[in-house]
């Protein structure tokens, strides 16, 4: 038998065994392969990505449609440059993840010029590294027509390193958009009616797309908020405006039959909206399981819920159920009052705790348990004035 025979009955057989193990990978990673033309390009390209960048196989096949090379050269120029910049390896995995491609940029002319910026600038580091995994296609932008004006927009903005940082990991600013166009003329409307440039500046860093709307949008929205009785000189206002640039009329409304359903007036809607704006950034669905719970599982009239529109925004799972036991539990022994207010569930974790838990753990010694969710009233034997509509601990688990 020939050596070139047993050569090929060897490949044929390593065919074979190829065949069966592609044929436990899962069905789509199949379909994924057969949509490139190369094969060999293909499998390096996902084997590199895994190797080198830290990403999962699933993750590396789904980045190889987006970028596909054969030799490692480029891409460990690229990896080697950001880690001269103070990119981890787990910076590096999150980078590649969202932006595959940058691989196949030029280190000298595409990267280092920005990052040279950026460094110059003070920016290194995790400071740095945050800015590119925010948006890694900023290191493919223009440094003269793109990433020196918008740096220095925020500057004039945000004064300190710190706020631009944080505003540079909201991606809106890294998008291309003129700011000088888009965002400088809506600054100026604020500054006219007298908001401080520490509350624009705060609405520019957490919240850059409602200070980019269209100017005269913008207007029309600062005008109403002002009309609703807003005091331009606090963040609430700026809060309304964030609030309502980012809700569309008909979603508006949608807000406000949601609380309507549980009996509330448009005035006392518009007093919630007042006392905290975000209280219409909950969902209906939110807002409707909140109010039933507080409504008809817990006995508070929905006017009490309405001077503590912030309740709204808490967790129904993670605090509101697990808090109002405890002060059910409470009530029902008579060591708090009946008629008490919401207010607690404005409370840090740690004075919530202390006040309610710690303070009446002898008389209540469940009380902890009731707090962890061990334990629900009916356990304690304990029931509502409501007589039928006993508060159990099944009841309160249909709230979830």
């Amino acid at each position: 038998m020939s050596p070139s025979f047993l050569c090929r009955r060897v490949g044929s057989l390593a065919n074979v065994g190829k065949m069966f193990e592609i044929s436990k990978t899962p069905m789509h990673f199949l379909l994924m392969f057969r949509s490139f033309s190369s094969p060999k390009q293909h499998s390096f390209t996902v084997a590199y990505l895994i190797n080198s960048c830290g990403l999962s196989p699933e993750t590396a096949l789904s980045a190889s449609r987006n970028i596909q090379f054969e030799t490692p050269e480029r891409a460990d120029s690229i990896l080697a440059t950001l880690r001269n910049y103070g990119c981890t390896n787990t910076n590096i995995s999150k980078i590649v993840r969202r932006f595959p491609r940058l691989l196949s940029a030029d280190p000298e002319k595409t990267l280092l010029p920005k990052l040279e910026f950026f460094r110059s600038v003070g920016f290194s580091g995790p400071e740095l590294a945050s800015i590119v995994i925010a948006n890694p296609q900023i290191l493919k932008r223009s440094l003269e027509n793109h990433v020196i004006p918008c740096y220095n927009f925020l500057k004039s903005v945000l004064m300190v390193n710190g706020n631009i940082v944080r505003a540079l990991n909201k991606s809106y600013w890294l998008g291309g958009q003129s700011l000088e166009n888009t965002v400088a003329p809506n600054i100026a409307i604020l500054k006219e009616i007298g908001v401080p440039m520490s509350n624009i500046s705060f609405l520019v860093t957490c919240h850059p797309t409602a200070v980019s709307q269209n100017t005269e949008k913008f207007s029309k929205i600062v005008k109403m908020v002002t009309e609703m009785g807003f005091d331009p000189m606090r963040v609430s206002f700026l809060k309304a405006v964030e609030v309502l640039a980012e809700m569309g009329e008909s979603m508006w409304e949608h807000k406000m039959e949601a609380y309507k359903q549980w009996g509330l007036t448009g005035d006392q809607i518009m007093s919630m909206f007042r006392l905290d704006p975000l209280c219409m950034k909950s969902s209906a669905k939110k807002i409707k399981r909140v109010m039933d719970f507080l409504v008809n599982k817990m006995d508070w009239e929905p006017a009490a819920i309405a001077r503590y529109p912030t309740v709204i925004l808490r967790s129904l799972e993670k605090k509101i159920i697990p808090w109002c036991l405890v002060v059910k539990v409470l009530q029902m022994k008579g060591l708090v009052k009946k008629d008490m207010s919401l207010g607690f569930l404005g409370y840090s974790e740690k004075t919530f705790f202390n006040r309610f838990v710690v303070k009446y753990e002898q008389d209540v010694p469940e009380l902890l348990n009731v707090y962890q969710g061990k334990i629900g009233i009916l356990e304690l034997g304990l029931a509502s004035e409501k007589g039928d509509n006993t508060v159990v601990a099944s009841q309160l688990h249909s709230s979830k």
